[in-house]
């Protein structure tokens, strides 16, 4: 046998079948012309060798990763100038996989797990898209003008290690390079509709408006530091710092940078300087609607500059991401179901299942599965599917309770063997777990999640609410308050965790106060304020809210609602029923 190195291109058309039901003869026709004008031509431009073509399917094998990648890339660039006069519903889009490894040379043709890697990763790729091994990106990054999303790694069928995957940004090419810009763009434009719409972001470096040279570094510091951290928030397509930095020192059109770079939104500030004192200003913006998302200003003392740097970056990081999801759900809501990708779905599904009822959660479900079906892939989606069935089981929504534990026990492996490195499925991990009270799988996968990603205000929320239900009420508020601190934007719900932490470490009137910030209380909420009411002796104001539990929920008991609560000590449990029986909130539903 020969074996050798060699980069190894596989490359496919995407719904190749839906296309040849549609048309065949016109999908054949277009299929060898794009081989003949385009994939061939650069092939061999390129320096790549055509091992074989297969119906809509070609391996090529290249000597070098830098040529594979460089064919790639102008493979889908001219693929997007042959399809921008077809509709949608019959372009020929490829998908592309490059794999850098050894293989198995017999007569013309080539074998082994370098061939099958290419292979698996081309079936990973969107249409439009490429996907590489990290092989290639580590072989390529430093050498290329371009920039890579980290997938993560993936378990490849018939592969037995995980293999890391890049995804490359083929709108992101040179911005000095107007024809490259040009093509890139039109290729993130000719993704699929059913494929993930993950919101992308780039960080201007921020101006040092101070006159003071010695602030650049300040300035340069913030904004490498923002985009470092913004990164962990594996939903956010965030450009490089190496890109970005081509605009310092530019006065420049935010739209016509996104444009360029192939992103939704914008992030730019500046840092100013006056006495003792330093003023940083910073502002999100929609590229694609030219408003303005949110925009703050830090005014501190320059004691430290360091830890200036690092608190106003945590404050700006923490709440940056909850103001792109708002935006990217406002524009969702304007679209029907059947016409959102992925990630919109997976928006929709969030908010729907936040609502808590029946009716919204069976709703929910139904995008979580449409999100799955569109990017199967797509770990968050595994993720929130496992959370609202887990909803679904514990209010008994749906019939065949064992059922459902097995689907979400799927929705979580699945999750997890896409994207272990994702803080919000080991957040979604640990709620789940905590839902079956197993508090030690609940503490390692929120730990897991914390040191993924320390600025997410829903991760630190949920450290100080397991906390409390772990009997360490004290250190639960703690967290609590630093996640309200976090993001201002915060969910009314961080005020109820802090409620029942509060409750917990019987400090009652400060749980009153919490509770009391919610504007439209449930009968959960209704129902600690019976109990801590009660607990402070008020037999009025305790009798007025178990009123209106039994108002809202007529079959409330204390025993069914009891099933709901996570208190790892029996005592917690036991502090929580006594204060409900004596608010006189009934026991079973008998006594109701």
């Amino acid at each position: 046998m020969e074996r050798r190195l060699a980069a190894i291109l596989a490359a496919d058309v995407a719904g190749f079948s839906r296309l040849m039901g549609a048309d065949e003869a016109g999908t054949l026709a277009a299929v060898k012309a794009a081989r003949k004008q385009i994939f061939q031509p650069l092939i061999a431009q390129h320096r790549g060798r055509i091992v074989k073509l297969m119906g809509d399917g070609a391996l090529v094998e290249f000597a070098s990763a830098v040529n594979a990648i460089e064919c790639a890339v102008a493979v889908q660039a001219r693929m997007v100038e042959a399809n921008r006069d077809v509709p949608a519903e019959r372009r020929i889009d490829l998908r592309i996989g490059v794999n850098l490894g050894d293989i198995i040379v017999e007569g013309s043709d080539i074998y082994g797990d370098g061939v099958n890697i290419a292979a698996r990763l081309e079936a990973l790729a969107e249409p439009g898209g490429i996907c590489v091994s990290a092989n290639v990106y580590e072989e390529v990054a430093r050498k290329l003008d371009l920039a890579f999303e980290d997938l993560g790694e993936h378990e490849l069928r018939n592969i037995v290690q995980p293999v890391r995957i890049y995804r490359v940004d083929t709108g992101r090419q040179s911005a000095d390079d107007p024809a490259s810009r040009a093509a890139g763009r039109k290729v993130a434009a000719a993704k699929a509709p059913g494929r993930s719409a993950r919101p992308s972001i780039v960080v201007l470096p921020f101006a040092n408006m101070s006159g003071d040279p010695e602030q650049e570094f300040f300035a340069d510091g913030l904004t490498e530091d923002i985009l470092t951290e913004l990164s962990r928030f594996r939903d956010l397509l965030v450009i490089s710092r190496n890109t970005s930095a081509r605009y310092k020192g530019r006065a420049v059109n935010v739209q016509e940078v996104a444009k360029a770079l192939g992103v939704q939104y914008v992030v730019e500030g500046s840092v100013r300087r006056a006495g003792n004192r330093v003023r940083v200003t910073a502002q999100l913006i929609d590229a694609e609607t030219d408003r303005h998302v949110w925009s703050e200003r830090y005014d501190r003392e320059l004691a430290d500059i360091f830890a200036i740097q690092d608190e106003v970056t945590t404050a700006i990081v923490a709440t940056l991401p909850g103001r792109v999801e708002a935006a990217s759900r406002e524009r969702a809501a304007r679209k029907p179901p059947s016409s959102m990708a992925a990630y919109e779905c997976v928006l929709a599904g969030k908010l729907l299942h936040h609502r808590s009822t029946k009716a919204d959660n069976a709703e929910a479900l139904k995008l979580l599965d449409r999100a799955v079906a569109l990017d199967p892939s797509y770990a968050h989606a595994h993720a929130w599917r496992a959370c609202v069935l887990g909803q679904a089981w514990i209010h008994g929504f749906l019939p065949d309770p064992e059922g459902i534990q097995l689907r979400i026990v799927e929705s979580l492996r699945t999750a997890l063997a896409l994207d272990d490195n994702d803080s919000d499925v080991h957040r979604i991990l640990a709620a789940v777990h905590l839902t079956y009270n197993d508090h030690e799988q609940a503490m390692y996968h929120q730990e897991r999640a914390l040191s993924l990603n320390p600025n997410d205000d829903l991760v630190v929320v949920q450290q100080g609410e397991i906390l409390t239900w772990q009997g360490q009420p004290q250190e639960g508020i703690d967290w609590i308050k630093k996640a309200i601190r976090l993001n201002p934007y915060h969910p009314q719900r961080f005020w109820g965790h802090l409620g029942r932490a509060y409750f917990v470490a019987r400090r009652y009137a400060e749980a009153v106060e919490a509770f009391r910030r919610i504007s439209m209380p449930d009968h959960l909420v209704h129902a600690f304020l019976a109990a801590t009411y009660a607990q402070l002796g008020d037999a009025a104001a305790a009798a007025e809210h178990a009123r209106e539990v039994l108002r809202l929920d007529p079959g409330f008991s204390i025993e069914a609602y009891a099933t709901t609560l996570h208190y790892k000590n029996e005592a917690d449990l036991a502090h929580h029923r006594e204060a409900l029986v004596t608010a006189g909130l009934p026991a079973d539903a008998r006594a109701g």
